[in-house]
């Protein structure tokens, strides 16, 4: 394991809990939620209630968990409220933790580079036919 002194672990963790807007629920192995916390509401999460069906409430979980081995990773998810997440499932002693990260600006990156790949195939397409003529 690295060996990373506590200041800078601080400030990474600041910097996830602050700048990704970090949530999570704690999901007990009969489906129902346990724990909850961080910026839920950011994402469409409110009003839970201990022992719920977490599939009630965060409707993309089902048949997900509970969860066998693996972590499972979804990468950049639309949330109804438009907020894309980054959201990672790991299982633990307590149950399967579903934690969701702010990928908004990494959508909106990859969402610029996609429109100037797309721009560049249509200047070619255009140059060919002009050649071609």
């Amino acid at each position: 394991m690295l060996d990373v002194p506590t200041p800078i672990i601080n400030y990474l963790l600041n910097l996830m809990i602050e700048k990704h807007s970090l949530a999570y629920l704690l999901v007990n192995k009969d489906g129902s939620l346990s724990q909850w916390g961080g910026k839920l509401a950011a994402y469409g999460f409110d009003q839970l209630q201990e022992g719920e069906k977490v599939e009630k409430k965060v409707f993309f979980l089902e048949g997900m968990l509970p969860l066998n081995d693996d972590p499972i990773v979804i990468l950049r998810m639309k949330t109804e409220y438009g907020i894309c997440a980054d959201v990672h499932i790991f299982s633990s002693k307590d149950g399967d933790w579903v934690l969701f990260l702010d990928a908004t600006l990494a959508e909106m990156q990859l969402s610029v580079i996609q429109q100037s790949i797309n721009e560049s195939i249509l200047m070619q397409d255009k140059v060919t036919k002009i050649f071609n003529q």
